[in-house]
């Protein structure tokens, strides 16, 4: 299990310190392997900081869908998404991993392309379908996907720095709400 060992490893230490101010010494010593094991199973640190963060967007994905079972309304589809996200994003060190340091040591690119295989792709579906019901309006999909999913991401951020997650989920909601009341119009 030393691959697990040293993404559980990394990921406390990335999470406490930043990708930054973390060594690989330091890495390998908590997962109690040598460095020799950690670049045995990763090129450098920083293909085992994106498998940590690909581990994150993967968990906020899992987070996500459990929330949306099928059989869930689309509407309440939406919202369920959204609060699942926040909730996701809530744990400790989440937003640093996925939302500061995953664009700064990867890449914009890159994080984009992962988040668009994992909460970015649930969001995308969702609204999809939305639109494909009749409950959104029609509009470019990918563009509505991208600034939902940055309203999202501040919101996390916000509440990881004090703000309050009863207002920043209001305020997500009635975004959506806005939204499908659109259709309405």
């Amino acid at each position: 299990m030393t691959r697990g060992d040293l993404i559980q490893a990394a990921r406390k230490l990335f999470t406490e310190r930043s990708y930054a101010a973390t060594s690989t010494p330091e890495i390998a010593e908590a997962a109690g392997v040598t460095r020799g094991a950690l670049y045995h199973h990763f090129e450098d640190k920083q293909a085992l900081f994106r498998a940590v963060v690909e581990q994150e967007a993967l968990a906020v994905a899992e987070e996500i869908e459990r929330a949306t079972p099928p059989a869930l309304a689309v509407r309440k589809a939406l919202v369920a998404g959204a609060d699942a996200y926040l909730a996701a994003m809530a744990l400790p060190g989440r937003t640093r991993l996925l939302l500061l340091d995953g664009p700064a040591v990867l890449g914009r690119a890159e994080l984009d392309a992962i988040d668009s295989r994992y909460a970015g792709r649930t969001l995308r579906e969702g609204l999809d379908v939305a639109m494909r019901e009749g409950v959104l309006p029609r509009v470019p999909l990918d563009a509505l996907t991208g600034l939902l999913s940055a309203a999202f991401d501040r919101a996390a951020l916000a509440i990881d720095a004090g703000g309050s997650a009863v207002d920043y989920r209001a305020a997500v909601v009635a975004l959506i709400e806005g939204l499908l009341a659109a259709r309405k119009r």
